[in-house]
């Protein structure tokens, strides 16, 4: 690794999880906290995993405790249910997880706001920090009306349904005033 005088030095470094297998490993009384703690996040992520209410319980006291308003939380909930409604379609519809969803995301976010995910992320300066959770109240808004159309107009565009060519065009001029608006 570089260090702070520019040479290049051989460093030990780990991953968060080969940090906890350190700490696990450890026989000392000091880093028996520690082990404490990681066995109730551990036994709590197991409570979540059979009371999936509990996970958005624990997502809202999280944005609490990270200062976002109730209006924000309530908004950002309501997206993450948009967002799964829109891949449930993508499932539905034959699209690959990955590099598809990531295509799709990139095109419904430069739509609403003219960047791609990737240069939106740069534009906020986020590097590993989850986008959503750093967008205004508006940004969010526009983000879910984007997926919710999205939604709509591949349910609609259903291959099992026959929509007459006069329809299609209505519903790509509705899509066209929608990148208008933002």
């Amino acid at each position: 690794m570089k260090a702070s005088d520019g040479k290049m030095r051989f460093t030990d470094v780990a991953d968060t999880e080969q940090l906890f297998r350190i700490i696990q490993s450890i026989p000392s009384p000091k880093a028996e906290p520690f082990k404490q703690w990681m066995a109730q996040v551990a036994s709590q992520r197991i409570d979540q995993m059979q009371d999936p209410e509990l996970s958005i319980d624990q997502a809202i006291i999280d944005y609490k405790r990270l200062g976002y308003s109730d209006a924000w939380i309530n908004q950002r909930i309501k997206s993450i249910e948009v967002r799964k409604e829109l891949t449930d379609e993508w499932k539905r519809t034959g699209v690959k997880e990955g590099l598809e969803y990531a295509s799709l995301t990139d095109i419904i976010t430069r739509e609403w706001s003219g960047f791609s995910t990737k240069q939106y992320k740069q534009f906020k300066g986020l590097k590993k920090e989850n986008l959503r959770d750093n967008m205004t109240n508006l940004e969010i808004a526009l983000n879910i009306l984007a997926e919710a159309s999205a939604t709509e107009l591949s349910k609609q565009r259903d291959p099992k349904v026959s929509i007459p060519k006069r329809r299609w065009r209505k519903m790509e001029v509705a899509w066209q005033k929608l990148h208008v608006i933002s």
